[in-house]
């Protein structure tokens, strides 16, 4: 008899802990992403790819310029990766044993000068147009872009005439928003801001030739190893992560 009991007690035990299980709820993971300001849009169509094939995973992203957000992690910010529009600042956090894996390259970044679509400014023409009051770029101390734009300005002659005009934003998608608000006439911008379905129809732009400043090569680097951090990594840097920067304008490594 007290074995039938001992095996009645097993097997109820055995059905209590499978109807536990059946109620259990997926755990989920938020990986927590510093990216450049220059892929606003293009991360938030990411964002919702990749959690359909990844739904045990939610990205939440905070978008700046690089510089800062490599002197924040340097400071102990709690990211778990980090896009960067500028090789540099992830490769000197891996030299300097702040990552967690090789530092890779995902895209490279295309500046151009962009008006609103109510400017009668062309925008091919509006850098050299005197009437041009303000034009807004980012700030080259800290962000990529604007040492890109400072580049090119330099290049076409044209940076002694602005540099009275200049407008420094904290970030590349801050000049994209002075120009959208009024506040500058012109801005150089990144091309996967001017570019995205988000901005179409709200201005023009003119693409600055890439032979005036240089390749803004854009790497990332894992900083707190994770499954959910070599997933994205792979997602991105893979054919459904090239296909979607892409279509926002960036170059793909090598290119």
């Amino acid at each position: 008899m007290r074995s039938t009991r001992n095996l009645g007690a097993s097997a109820i035990l055995a059905a209590c802990s499978l109807c536990a299980g059946c109620g259990r709820v997926p755990q989920t993971h938020t990986l927590s992403i510093a990216a450049a300001a220059d892929l606003q849009f293009a991360l938030e169509e990411a964002s919702r790819s990749f959690h359909q094939a990844h739904p045990d995973t939610q990205l939440r992203v905070a978008y700046g310029s690089s510089g800062n957000f490599y002197a924040q992690i340097r400071n102990g910010a709690p990211f778990d990766l980090f896009l960067s529009a500028d090789a540099q600042y992830p490769r000197t956090l891996a030299h300097d044993g702040l990552a967690a894996d090789a530092v890779f390259s995902y895209a490279a970044g295309r500046i151009v000068v962009w008006v609103q679509s109510s400017s009668p400014l062309d925008p091919a023409t509006a850098l050299r147009d005197p009437t041009v009051r303000h034009v807004a770029i980012a700030n080259p101390a800290h962000a990529p872009y604007g040492r890109a734009a400072e580049a090119a300005l330099r290049a076409m002659g044209l940076y002694d005439s602005l540099q009275a005009k200049l407008v420094l934003s904290e970030n590349i998608s801050q000049a994209f928003q002075f120009v959208q608000s009024g506040a500058a006439d012109v801005g150089i911008v990144a091309l996967s801001l001017a570019s995205a379905p988000a901005a179409r129809g709200q201005g023009r732009y003119w693409e600055v030739p890439a032979e005036t400043y240089p390749k803004m090569e854009q790497c990332g680097v894992i900083l707190k190893d994770s499954a959910a951090a070599r997933q994205f990594r792979d997602w991105l840097t893979g054919p459904a992560g090239r296909a979607l920067l892409l279509r926002y304008g960036f170059s793909l490594p090598g290119e």
